[in-house]
């Protein structure tokens, strides 16, 4: 059973939709839960939205981090229309070519939840800079516009020229009260206090780890990059965050990573990371999970290697031979497998439903002697299919789409929880078997319409409504208890801050002004539930 098919889609799909500085958060922002534990006795992880222009949860003062990769335009064709751009090594616009531009939209679904104010936009190099929708342009010279940006379309840039020899470059669009201090203080202030009390910060999406084709370390993403949004955000970026927070990062590996790059990767942790704190180091993601890309390229390389007779089962036997080949490579950049245990989480992750795979990747070449911890992402879900593609299902789109959200909180609780409870103790007893600590890479509520069940308007109502419900708290802390009773780990929530659509409701909170019932019972019971190591 796949919990976490739809999130395929959560990241294909962008959503258009008194002066408040970023420094400080508007009135009408959530309030982080006071009392939260240090990071090193918290129990709680947490995933964070990945880089895009639709990214509701404004990690950095700096938004340009999050445009989207340059649009070529052809003034009167229609939109993306335009040439190949000529861009350099970092990804600026070079040239245009006669009657172009270049454009790239930020905070494209952010629906009026930004920061207000007045915005500014700096940037080197010669050429027409435009903020395409800007409610007012406030003042305007070379190299510095700033503006007012409008309350629910985002902010589109364009540059309408550029001299070949001196180009358009280094392009940062700053939120309000923060031209002064962003390089001194490139995170957003609301976002590290939200966050302050978890222990774990899971980088899956800001490495861009799904589908990534990153084999070797010059193909990493760079600090300057022309956006982040393209490769994924450096390495340096994500220690930097975990040093000012105090916070262990975890890191997973591109599925095609080299030796070397291993052998950088792992050189710049032990270099930058602060040596309090822990890495956690993961192939890839989710490499058993037949709806990703790396999933077939795993497969391919096991069968190619003869470790199975089909696909899947040779992809399991190579996540467990890859996965000991990147340990070794870690222990060796940290001086030895004594010196790196002090500062390195090797982990092993499995489908969560699935002990078997468990037992298969851990249980082939010794994978489970060479790990620490084994992880899983215990959902507790209601997917609900279209009749058409599933006529079999027990939840169809059009059935559940009729309930009230009293009976799908009620199927949650009573069906989805005590399934996840026994896929946990399953999974507890292999990873006592191999002696290793059990952990989450992901987990939350897993209410979503597939296989064109989210086509269905009614139900992703019903399921909005569900997310929004206070009784949705109270599952969620009935869920973490579960979690803590059986044995479990650090617990990395799947996600933080993103928008609710079809796709899902994966976001504790849609925007950095939102406020929900399933976030503060998250917070409230990673404040009761410290750990004891």
């Amino acid at each position: 059973m796949n919990l976490k098919s739809a999130l395929l889609f959560v990241s294909l799909l962008p959503v258009l939709g008194s002066c408040a500085s970023a420094q400080t958060p508007p009135k009408d922002a959530a309030v982080p839960v006071a009392n939260q534990p240090a990071p090193a006795q918290s129990r709680m992880g947490m995933n964070l939205a990945g880089p895009a222009d639709w990214n509701t949860e404004l990690p950095f003062n700096d938004v340009f981090h999050f445009s989207r990769y340059w649009i070529s335009q052809r003034r009167g064709e229609g939109w993306g229309k335009g040439p190949k751009l000529s861009l350099d090594e970092h990804g600026w616009v070079k040239a245009l070519e006669p009657n172009c531009f270049a454009e790239t939209p930020m905070l494209t679904d952010m629906r009026g939840q930004f920061p207000h104010g007045q915005y500014v936009c700096l940037y080197e190099g010669k050429g027409e800079v435009k903020i395409n929708n800007a409610s007012k342009i406030v003042s305007s010279a070379p190299g510095r516009i700033v503006f007012e940006p409008q309350a629910e379309s985002g902010i589109f840039l364009q540059i309408l020229s550029t001299e070949p020899t001196d180009y358009i470059r280094n392009i940062r669009v700053l939120m309000p009260g923060t031209e002064k201090t962003v390089q001194d203080n490139p995170f957003n202030p609301v976002f590290l206090e939200r966050w302050k009390g978890v222990n774990t910060l899971r980088f899956m999406d800001w490495m861009q780890t799904n589908g990534s084709q990153v084999k070797e370390w010059n193909e990493r993403p760079k600090t300057d990059d022309a956006t982040w949004s393209h490769k994924g955000i450096p390495l340096e970026i994500m220690i930097d965050l975990c040093n000012k927070q105090k916070q262990n990062g975890w890191f997973c590996l591109p599925v095609r990573a080299s030796d070397d790059y291993v052998l950088q990767f792992a050189t710049m942790l032990k270099a930058r990371l602060k040596p309090s704190l822990k890495a956690y180091i993961e192939y890839s993601n989710e490499v058993w999970n037949g709806g990703f890309e790396q999933c077939h390229y795993v497969g391919e390389q096991g069968m190619a290697l003869k470790l199975g007779e089909k696909p899947w089962e040779a992809g399991w036997h190579y996540t467990g031979r890859r996965s000991k080949e990147i340990f070794a490579v870690v222990d060796r950049a940290f001086g030895g497998r004594e010196a790196a245990s002090k500062r390195i989480v090797r982990v092993i992750a499995t489908q969560g439903a699935n002990a078997y795979v468990s037992e298969q990747i851990l249980g082939f070449e010794d994978t489970g002697k060479n790990a620490d911890a084994l992880a899983v992402a215990p959902y507790f879900g209601l997917m609900s299919p279209s009749r058409a593609a599933d006529p079999n299902s027990k939840v169809p789109a059009e059935t559940v789409a009729t309930w009230t959200t009293t009976q799908v909180l009620d199927y949650l609780e009573n069906v989805s929880i005590p399934e996840t409870i026994k896929w946990n103790k399953e999974q507890k007893a292999i990873a006592d078997k191999y002696g290793l600590k059990l952990i989450a890479y992901e987990g939350g509520q897993h209410a979503v319409g597939t296989a064109g069940g989210e086509n269905n308007e009614d139900l992703t109502k019903l399921f909005l409504a569900a997310n929004r419900d206070e009784r949705m708290g109270q599952l969620y802390t009935k869920y973490l208890d579960t979690w803590r009773d059986c044995g479990g780990d650090v617990f990395c929530n799947f996600s933080s801050v993103s928008g609710w659509s079809k796709w899902g409701s994966w976001g504790l909170l849609e925007n950095q002004n939102d406020d929900t019932a399933k976030y503060r019972a998250v917070m409230n019971w990673n404040a009761a539930n410290t750990l004891k190591n």
